[in-house]
Protein backbone atom coordinates (compact mmCIF):
# COMPACT_ATOMS: atom_id res chain seq x y z
CA UNK A 1 0.00 0.00 0.00
CA UNK A 2 1.15 3.45 -0.96
CA UNK A 3 1.44 6.56 0.97
CA UNK A 4 -0.89 8.10 -1.61
CA UNK A 5 -3.91 6.20 -0.56
CA UNK A 6 -4.03 7.68 2.85
CA UNK A 7 -4.06 10.79 1.34
CA UNK A 8 -7.13 13.20 0.90
CA UNK A 9 -7.57 15.31 -1.83
CA UNK A 10 -6.01 19.04 -1.93
CA UNK A 11 -8.55 22.00 -2.36
CA UNK A 12 -8.42 23.47 -5.58
CA UNK A 13 -5.79 26.81 -5.53
CA UNK A 14 -8.25 28.95 -7.30
CA UNK A 15 -11.43 27.09 -7.04
CA UNK A 16 -12.85 29.72 -4.50
CA UNK A 17 -10.96 33.06 -6.12
CA UNK A 18 -13.22 33.85 -8.81
CA UNK A 19 -17.31 35.23 -8.45
CA UNK A 20 -20.16 33.35 -9.68
CA UNK A 21 -20.85 35.22 -12.76
CA UNK A 22 -17.95 33.97 -14.22
CA UNK A 23 -18.35 30.04 -13.65
CA UNK A 24 -19.18 28.47 -16.72
CA UNK A 25 -22.92 27.15 -15.55
CA UNK A 26 -23.52 31.28 -15.99
CA UNK A 27 -21.69 31.42 -19.73
CA UNK A 28 -23.68 31.25 -22.92
CA UNK A 29 -23.91 27.58 -23.98
CA UNK A 30 -21.70 28.57 -26.92
CA UNK A 31 -19.81 25.30 -28.27
CA UNK A 32 -16.16 26.84 -29.00
CA UNK A 33 -13.77 24.01 -30.94
CA UNK A 34 -10.51 23.96 -29.42
CA UNK A 35 -8.74 24.78 -33.10
CA UNK A 36 -10.59 28.32 -33.55
CA UNK A 37 -8.76 31.24 -32.42
CA UNK A 38 -11.24 31.59 -29.30
CA UNK A 39 -10.68 28.02 -28.64
CA UNK A 40 -6.65 28.42 -28.71
CA UNK A 41 -7.23 31.85 -26.80
CA UNK A 42 -9.16 29.58 -23.77
CA UNK A 43 -6.83 27.33 -23.42
CA UNK A 44 -4.01 29.78 -23.91
CA UNK A 45 -5.77 31.87 -20.65
CA UNK A 46 -6.27 28.44 -18.93
CA UNK A 47 -2.31 27.76 -19.23
CA UNK A 48 -1.81 31.25 -18.08
CA UNK A 49 -3.63 30.50 -14.94
CA UNK A 50 -1.98 27.13 -14.18
CA UNK A 51 1.04 28.36 -14.87
CA UNK A 52 1.24 31.20 -12.95
CA UNK A 53 -1.62 31.74 -10.88
CA UNK A 54 -1.76 28.62 -9.07
CA UNK A 55 1.99 28.32 -7.90
CA UNK A 56 1.84 31.34 -5.92
CA UNK A 57 -1.91 30.66 -4.36
CA UNK A 58 -1.87 29.99 -0.91
CA UNK A 59 -3.03 26.99 -0.44
CA UNK A 60 -2.10 23.50 0.35
CA UNK A 61 -0.74 21.47 -2.50
CA UNK A 62 -0.11 24.14 -5.05
CA UNK A 63 0.67 21.65 -8.18
CA UNK A 64 3.73 23.61 -9.43
CA UNK A 65 5.65 24.25 -6.28
CA UNK A 66 9.22 22.99 -6.28
CA UNK A 67 10.58 21.54 -3.04
CA UNK A 68 11.93 25.02 -1.92
CA UNK A 69 8.73 27.47 -2.11
CA UNK A 70 6.76 24.22 -0.80
CA UNK A 71 8.61 24.66 2.32
CA UNK A 72 8.30 28.28 2.50
CA UNK A 73 4.68 27.52 1.40
CA UNK A 74 4.02 25.58 4.59
CA UNK A 75 6.01 28.00 7.06
CA UNK A 76 2.89 30.03 5.67
CA UNK A 77 0.28 27.79 6.02
CA UNK A 78 -1.64 28.99 9.04
CA UNK A 79 -3.92 27.23 11.64
CA UNK A 80 -7.10 28.47 10.48
CA UNK A 81 -6.10 26.70 6.80
CA UNK A 82 -4.85 23.94 8.11
CA UNK A 83 -7.98 23.06 10.24
CA UNK A 84 -10.36 23.85 7.50
CA UNK A 85 -8.34 21.65 5.33
CA UNK A 86 -8.23 17.90 7.70
CA UNK A 87 -11.35 19.02 9.76
CA UNK A 88 -14.53 16.46 8.99
CA UNK A 89 -18.23 17.25 9.81
CA UNK A 90 -17.14 20.14 12.12
CA UNK A 91 -14.43 18.16 14.12
CA UNK A 92 -10.52 17.72 13.99
CA UNK A 93 -7.95 15.12 15.77
CA UNK A 94 -4.90 17.32 17.39
CA UNK A 95 -1.53 16.06 18.46
CA UNK A 96 1.45 17.87 18.94
CA UNK A 97 5.05 16.67 18.02
CA UNK A 98 8.81 17.36 18.26
CA UNK A 99 11.42 15.67 15.93
CA UNK A 100 11.68 13.48 18.82
CA UNK A 101 8.31 11.96 18.85
CA UNK A 102 7.94 10.79 15.28
CA UNK A 103 8.46 7.13 16.20
CA UNK A 104 5.34 7.62 18.67
CA UNK A 105 3.11 9.88 15.97
CA UNK A 106 3.61 7.02 13.16
CA UNK A 107 2.79 4.55 15.79
CA UNK A 108 -0.16 6.43 16.38
CA UNK A 109 -1.10 7.11 13.09
CA UNK A 110 -0.89 3.50 12.12
CA UNK A 111 -3.80 3.20 15.42
CA UNK A 112 -6.07 5.87 14.06
CA UNK A 113 -5.90 4.45 10.47
CA UNK A 114 -7.07 1.52 11.47
CA UNK A 115 -10.37 3.48 12.34
CA UNK A 116 -10.29 5.32 9.18
CA UNK A 117 -10.10 8.26 10.99
CA UNK A 118 -6.88 9.28 9.83
CA UNK A 119 -7.97 11.92 7.44
CA UNK A 120 -9.13 14.22 10.55
CA UNK A 121 -5.58 14.74 12.15
CA UNK A 122 -3.85 17.87 11.94
CA UNK A 123 -0.41 17.25 13.80
CA UNK A 124 0.74 20.55 15.30
CA UNK A 125 4.84 20.75 14.85
CA UNK A 126 6.76 22.20 17.10
CA UNK A 127 9.35 22.51 15.24
CA UNK A 128 10.59 22.92 11.72
CA UNK A 129 11.79 19.71 10.68
CA UNK A 130 8.79 17.77 12.04
CA UNK A 131 6.36 20.07 9.85
CA UNK A 132 8.94 19.81 6.48
CA UNK A 133 8.69 15.91 6.45
CA UNK A 134 4.82 15.58 7.59
CA UNK A 135 3.74 17.90 5.18
CA UNK A 136 6.23 16.48 1.89
CA UNK A 137 5.01 13.12 2.92
CA UNK A 138 1.38 14.07 3.73
CA UNK A 139 0.09 17.82 2.72
CA UNK A 140 -1.72 20.11 4.36
CA UNK A 141 -1.75 17.74 7.74
CA UNK A 142 1.02 19.60 9.34
CA UNK A 143 1.23 22.94 11.08
CA UNK A 144 3.63 25.16 13.09
CA UNK A 145 2.51 27.48 15.34
CA UNK A 146 5.16 30.32 16.13
CA UNK A 147 6.89 30.44 17.42
CA UNK A 148 9.58 27.03 17.10
CA UNK A 149 10.49 25.64 19.76
CA UNK A 150 13.77 23.41 20.52
CA UNK A 151 13.05 20.46 19.23
CA UNK A 152 16.18 18.46 21.52
CA UNK A 153 15.24 20.16 24.49
CA UNK A 154 11.04 19.66 24.49
CA UNK A 155 11.20 16.02 25.25
CA UNK A 156 12.27 15.22 28.27
CA UNK A 157 9.98 14.81 30.98
CA UNK A 158 10.30 17.30 33.87
CA UNK A 159 12.19 19.58 31.90
CA UNK A 160 11.28 23.55 30.88
CA UNK A 161 11.27 22.63 27.27
CA UNK A 162 9.47 19.85 27.97
CA UNK A 163 6.84 22.39 30.16
CA UNK A 164 7.20 25.01 27.54
CA UNK A 165 5.79 22.29 24.93
CA UNK A 166 3.17 21.26 26.83
CA UNK A 167 2.23 24.66 27.97
CA UNK A 168 1.12 25.61 24.19
CA UNK A 169 -1.66 22.99 24.20
CA UNK A 170 -4.84 24.97 25.75
CA UNK A 171 -3.62 27.76 23.41
CA UNK A 172 -3.93 25.46 20.14
CA UNK A 173 -7.22 24.09 21.00
CA UNK A 174 -8.98 27.52 22.22
CA UNK A 175 -7.51 28.49 18.97
CA UNK A 176 -9.52 25.56 17.57
CA UNK A 177 -12.77 26.06 19.69
CA UNK A 178 -12.76 29.83 18.52
CA UNK A 179 -12.83 28.92 15.00
CA UNK A 180 -16.30 27.09 15.33
CA UNK A 181 -14.16 23.32 16.02
CA UNK A 182 -14.77 20.62 17.94
CA UNK A 183 -11.68 18.86 18.61
CA UNK A 184 -9.81 15.90 20.16
CA UNK A 185 -6.54 16.25 21.73
CA UNK A 186 -4.26 12.88 22.21
CA UNK A 187 -0.76 12.72 23.24
CA UNK A 188 0.84 10.47 20.58
CA UNK A 189 2.02 7.59 23.45
CA UNK A 190 -1.31 6.52 22.56
CA UNK A 191 -2.66 3.24 20.65
CA UNK A 192 -6.27 3.33 19.39
CA UNK A 193 -7.91 0.09 19.61
CA UNK A 194 -10.83 0.99 18.63
CA UNK A 195 -12.92 4.34 17.74
CA UNK A 196 -13.69 6.85 20.40
CA UNK A 197 -15.88 8.72 18.89
CA UNK A 198 -18.86 6.45 20.22
CA UNK A 199 -18.16 7.14 23.95
CA UNK A 200 -18.61 10.69 23.01
CA UNK A 201 -22.26 10.49 24.32
CA UNK A 202 -24.88 13.19 24.85
CA UNK A 203 -23.77 17.19 24.28
CA UNK A 204 -21.54 18.04 26.85
CA UNK A 205 -18.48 20.28 26.93
CA UNK A 206 -15.25 18.68 27.51
CA UNK A 207 -14.73 15.14 27.42
CA UNK A 208 -11.25 13.43 30.14
CA UNK A 209 -10.20 10.48 31.27
CA UNK A 210 -9.11 9.70 35.21
CA UNK A 211 -5.60 9.31 35.18
CA UNK A 212 -6.06 7.51 38.71
CA UNK A 213 -5.23 3.37 39.28
CA UNK A 214 -7.75 1.88 41.60
CA UNK A 215 -10.35 0.09 39.70
CA UNK A 216 -13.54 2.00 39.50
CA UNK A 217 -17.25 -0.19 38.61
CA UNK A 218 -18.07 -0.60 35.19
CA UNK A 219 -21.08 1.55 35.71
CA UNK A 220 -19.15 4.36 37.73
CA UNK A 221 -20.07 7.82 37.60
CA UNK A 222 -19.86 9.95 34.78
CA UNK A 223 -19.26 13.28 37.01
CA UNK A 224 -15.61 15.05 37.84
CA UNK A 225 -14.42 12.85 40.49
CA UNK A 226 -13.38 14.46 43.59
CA UNK A 227 -9.99 15.72 45.08
CA UNK A 228 -7.52 14.30 45.55
CA UNK A 229 -4.91 14.54 48.66
CA UNK A 230 -3.62 17.63 46.95
CA UNK A 231 -6.65 19.14 47.02
CA UNK A 232 -7.19 18.77 42.96
CA UNK A 233 -8.48 16.09 41.21
CA UNK A 234 -6.29 13.73 38.91
CA UNK A 235 -7.34 13.98 35.44
CA UNK A 236 -5.26 13.22 32.46
CA UNK A 237 -4.81 16.24 29.75
CA UNK A 238 -3.75 13.68 27.29
CA UNK A 239 -6.67 12.58 26.10
CA UNK A 240 -9.81 15.42 25.71
CA UNK A 241 -12.64 15.68 23.49
CA UNK A 242 -13.96 19.75 23.26
CA UNK A 243 -16.99 21.00 22.24
CA UNK A 244 -17.04 24.35 20.28
CA UNK A 245 -19.06 26.02 23.56
CA UNK A 246 -18.63 28.78 26.09
CA UNK A 247 -17.82 26.02 28.56
CA UNK A 248 -14.98 24.42 26.80
CA UNK A 249 -13.88 27.92 25.60
CA UNK A 250 -14.11 29.19 29.55
CA UNK A 251 -11.72 25.50 30.43
CA UNK A 252 -9.45 26.28 28.40
CA UNK A 253 -8.86 29.93 29.17
CA UNK A 254 -8.48 28.72 32.92
CA UNK A 255 -6.05 26.05 31.87
CA UNK A 256 -3.67 28.82 30.36
CA UNK A 257 -4.19 31.00 33.63
CA UNK A 258 -3.76 28.06 35.60
CA UNK A 259 -0.14 27.87 33.77
CA UNK A 260 0.89 31.60 33.93
CA UNK A 261 0.49 31.36 37.48
CA UNK A 262 2.57 27.99 37.70
CA UNK A 263 5.01 28.65 35.64
CA UNK A 264 8.16 26.10 35.65
CA UNK A 265 11.46 26.45 38.02
CA UNK A 266 14.49 24.40 39.04
CA UNK A 267 13.07 24.19 42.30
CA UNK A 268 9.52 22.90 40.98
CA UNK A 269 9.42 21.08 38.05
CA UNK A 270 5.62 21.63 36.48
CA UNK A 271 3.84 20.31 34.13
CA UNK A 272 0.32 21.18 32.31
CA UNK A 273 -1.71 18.51 34.17
CA UNK A 274 -2.32 19.72 37.32
CA UNK A 275 -3.11 23.53 36.10
CA UNK A 276 -5.61 21.45 33.58
CA UNK A 277 -6.92 20.00 37.19
CA UNK A 278 -7.02 23.27 38.83
CA UNK A 279 -9.19 24.60 35.64
CA UNK A 280 -11.31 21.85 35.61
CA UNK A 281 -12.19 22.39 39.30
CA UNK A 282 -12.30 25.81 39.41
CA UNK A 283 -14.98 25.54 36.63
CA UNK A 284 -16.62 22.91 37.57
CA UNK A 285 -20.15 24.19 38.40
CA UNK A 286 -20.07 26.42 34.94
CA UNK A 287 -19.32 23.85 32.28
CA UNK A 288 -20.71 20.58 31.72
CA UNK A 289 -18.72 17.59 32.35
CA UNK A 290 -18.36 14.11 31.30
CA UNK A 291 -15.93 11.89 32.85
CA UNK A 292 -15.39 9.08 30.06
CA UNK A 293 -15.37 5.01 31.35
CA UNK A 294 -12.40 3.52 32.28
CA UNK A 295 -12.72 0.19 31.04
CA UNK A 296 -12.30 1.76 27.56
CA UNK A 297 -10.00 4.30 28.50
CA UNK A 298 -7.11 3.07 31.43
CA UNK A 299 -4.72 5.00 32.19
CA UNK A 300 -1.34 3.12 32.08
CA UNK A 301 -0.90 2.63 35.44
CA UNK A 302 -4.07 0.37 35.56
CA UNK A 303 -3.59 -1.03 32.07
CA UNK A 304 -0.16 -2.52 32.32
CA UNK A 305 0.38 -3.21 36.01
CA UNK A 306 -3.28 -5.17 36.59
CA UNK A 307 -3.45 -8.23 34.24
CA UNK A 308 -6.53 -9.40 36.34
CA UNK A 309 -8.38 -5.75 35.05
CA UNK A 310 -7.02 -6.54 31.32
CA UNK A 311 -8.70 -9.77 30.62
CA UNK A 312 -12.37 -8.65 33.37
CA UNK A 313 -12.45 -5.82 30.63
CA UNK A 314 -11.58 -7.80 27.23
CA UNK A 315 -12.90 -6.21 24.49
CA UNK A 316 -13.75 -2.78 26.19
CA UNK A 317 -10.32 -1.17 25.74
CA UNK A 318 -10.53 2.05 23.00
CA UNK A 319 -7.56 4.11 23.65
CA UNK A 320 -3.95 2.78 25.73
CA UNK A 321 -2.42 5.56 26.78
CA UNK A 322 1.52 4.34 27.60
CA UNK A 323 2.28 6.57 30.66
CA UNK A 324 3.14 5.80 34.32
CA UNK A 325 6.50 5.49 32.80
CA UNK A 326 9.22 7.57 30.74
CA UNK A 327 12.10 7.51 28.48
CA UNK A 328 11.48 6.65 24.80
CA UNK A 329 13.26 3.66 24.91
CA UNK A 330 11.00 2.45 28.22
CA UNK A 331 7.89 3.17 26.30
CA UNK A 332 8.98 1.50 22.81
CA UNK A 333 9.96 -1.73 24.90
CA UNK A 334 6.61 -1.74 27.24
CA UNK A 335 4.42 -1.20 23.59
CA UNK A 336 6.67 -4.00 21.88
CA UNK A 337 6.25 -6.16 25.21
CA UNK A 338 2.03 -5.60 24.30
CA UNK A 339 2.03 -6.32 21.50
CA UNK A 340 1.16 -2.64 20.87
CA UNK A 341 4.42 -1.06 18.52
CA UNK A 342 3.56 -1.06 14.99
CA UNK A 343 5.18 1.16 13.21
CA UNK A 344 8.26 -1.42 12.46
CA UNK A 345 6.05 -4.18 10.61
CA UNK A 346 2.70 -2.10 9.82
CA UNK A 347 4.45 1.47 8.73
CA UNK A 348 2.77 1.11 5.32
CA UNK A 349 -0.41 1.83 7.15
CA UNK A 350 0.40 5.06 8.20
CA UNK A 351 -0.16 8.13 5.81
CA UNK A 352 3.76 9.29 6.53
CA UNK A 353 5.13 5.55 5.39
CA UNK A 354 7.97 3.97 7.22
CA UNK A 355 10.03 6.64 8.78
Amino acid sequence: MTTSLHQRPLPSAFSDRFPASLHYSNLPHRQISIFSRAGLLALLSLMLILGVIVPWADMPGGIFSANKSSVQQWRRYTLPQAVSFVAKNGTVIVCAVSRAYLPFLNNWLISISRQKRQDMVLVIAEDYATLDLVNQRWPGHAVLVPPALDAQSAHKFGSQGFFNFTARRPQHLLHILELGYSVMYNDVDMVWLGDPFTYLQGSHDVYFTDDMTPVKPLDHSHELPPPGKKGRTYICSCMIFLRPTDGAKLVMKTWIKELQAQPWSRAKKANDQPAFNWALNKTAGQVDLYLLPQAAFPTGGLYFKNKTWVQETKGKHVIIHNNYITGFEKKIKRFHDYGLWLADDHANESPLGKL
